[in-house]
């Protein structure tokens, strides 16, 4: 793609012109505008992102957002965006006050660069007989190598003979497993055992393990997972925008690199032109190091992405970051 920033100032204005097209731009944002959470337990945790990226040179904002529906509780995750930057609309599903089939649309109004307003759209089946305690597994934040296991309650009311079949998780570092509790009375009860492998790669997790039951009518029940597995290194920001600029243009930013415990920066290496690194005092151990970061716009035009690799001496540990730039003709 030569052009990543699609509309330029100008076509922004000759798009406000036209009522149609000028809500187009706001909605190009958007990769998804519709999200079905599937049946949920009473209780449940269930949230999803509508993740949304500036595509323009313009900053964008959003200045709120409404459902239709009281289910749906909705938030804004970085309402103002620079070019490059991503936010989120943030939906929740109130699954403690509502049972049965339940959809929403939600409405996001933006002012900046020019009003528009787009739609998104969920929907749901909340079950009354089946109950989570808590609503989902959460992890917290875990350091990365470390092994960990939570545990949720499931109930559930109505048959003697219901029954969860199977755990099933898309993630390779999570497993469920299940201890039955309770029988009889029409009521059923299972420990449900969540573990997180210490393989588990750094980075936030949100994720779902789906219960199988034996109800042909309906036999999926997912849960969600979340939590934070902690690096043993990290680099601040890990995405950066170097900003719209001409060839031969020259631009400076600073990495900040922490650490679980000292260490020593080895090497930093990028795989384009035009990057320079002060490395100079980074070989003394310590838990944080700034290194200054300088680019120098190239001759060809559009758009430069490139990938930044420090190398230490905390064995396999390496940090990376991603850098954007915008260079004019």
């Amino acid at each position: 793609m030569t052009r990543a920033l699609h509309v330029s100032a100008l076509s922004l204005i000759l798009l406000a012109t036209c009522p149609a097209p000028a809500q187009d731009w706001a909605a190009k944002m958007f990769n998804v505008t519709r999200h079905d959470f599937g049946t949920l337990a009473m209780g449940a945790k269930a949230e999803f992102e509508f993740v949304f990226t500036n595509l323009y040179v313009e900053d964008v904002h959003v200045a709120g957002v409404r459902s239709t529906c009281g289910c749906t509780v909705v938030r804004v995750d970085n309402p103002t965006l620079k070019t490059y930057q991503r936010g989120a609309i943030i939906a929740s599903i109130n699954t403690l006050a509502f049972r049965g089939p339940r959809s929403a649309t939600v409405t996001v109004t933006f002012d900046k660069p020019f009003y528009a307003e787009v739609q998104l759209h969920t929907a749901c089946y909340i079950r009354s007989d089946v109950v989570f305690q808590p609503g989902s597994v959460q992890f917290g934040c875990v350091d990365q190598g470390t092994p960990v296991e939570k545990k949720v309650a499931v109930s559930y009311a109505g048959r003697d003979d219901w029954q969860v079949l199977d755990v099933q998780s898309a993630n390779p570092h999570l497993t469920g497993k299940l201890v039955q509790t309770r029988r009889g009375g029409g009521l059923v009860g299972y420990d449900l055992l969540v573990r997180l492998d210490p393989k588990t790669p750094p980075g936030l997790l949100n994720e779902r393990l789906i219960l199988v039951t034996n109800d042909q009518h309906l036999k999926h029940v997912p849960i969600g997972v979340e939590g934070r597995v902690e690096a043993a290194l990290t680099v601040s920001p890990v995405s950066v925008f170097l900003g719209v600029l001409r060839p031969g243009q020259r631009v400076s930013r600073q990495l900040v690199v922490r650490g679980k415990r000292p260490f020593r920066i080895l090497s930093i290496t990028s795989d384009g032109a035009g990057f320079e690194f002060d490395a100079s005092g980074q070989r003394v151990a310590k838990t944080l190091h700034l290194i200054p970061l300088s680019y120098v716009a190239g001759d060809d035009h559009g758009k430069v992405s490139h990938t930044i690799r420090i190398e230490t001496d905390l064995g396999d540990c390496a940090a990376t970051l991603s850098v954007y730039a915008e260079v004019l003709p």
